[in-house]
């Protein structure tokens, strides 16, 4: 394996380390809050998710797509993605090298997760112009962000000649993302 390889190797599994702590560390805080004359400050909403919790809870009251979604598009296709990407680069002689390689060019299309990120993103900044309403972005947010800047300098610096030029493969222009 050549050296780009090997650093990409390196990064993919750095990438992993930061998607787990992304996962179940809180991403977001949202408190809501009335100001009540003489009584002072009234909660009426507070609530800290991570990725995982908020799947758990989006389950428990049954909305099922989206629970299902954030689950395929945020844990399984990143793990999916990252696993197949070091067996690719870890085995130079495996026989479906070219055919894994493939595959995760075809779901690395559908890899959501830095959307995620964003999304995240803008609902703290809506949530954080309204005057009783305040949030903050926790730890696990800044992890899920590492991941995917760090797995996408990982596709970057992954040099793909030997995996394409195998007989039988068909060359693309469009590089894994």
């Amino acid at each position: 394996m050549n050296k780009r390889n090997i650093v990409a190797l390196i990064l993919i599994i750095i990438s992993l380390i930061c998607l787990y702590p992304g996962l179940t560390l809180p991403i977001l805080n949202i408190h809501i809050g009335a100001q009540i004359p003489l009584l002072g400050e009234f909660e009426l909403y507070d609530r800290t998710q991570s990725v995982i919790s908020g799947i758990q809870q989006l389950y428990e009251f049954d909305n099922t797509l989206v629970a299902s979604l954030i689950l395929l598009f945020s844990v399984i296709v990143p793990v999916l993605k990252a696993v197949l990407l070091c067996l690719v680069l870890a085995f130079k002689n495996w026989r479906y090298r070219t055919r894994v390689y493939q595959f995760v060019a075809l779901i690395g299309k559908w890899s959501m997760a830095d959307v995620f990120v964003v999304g995240v993103f803008l609902m703290y900044l809506a949530t954080a112009s309204e005057e009783n309403i305040t949030s903050s972005i926790l730890e696990g947010f800044y992890y899920f962000a590492a991941y995917c800047i760090i797995s996408v300098a990982a596709i970057q610096v992954m040099t793909l000649k030997e995996i394409t030029s195998q007989p039988g493969v068909v060359k693309s222009a469009d590089p894994i993302q």
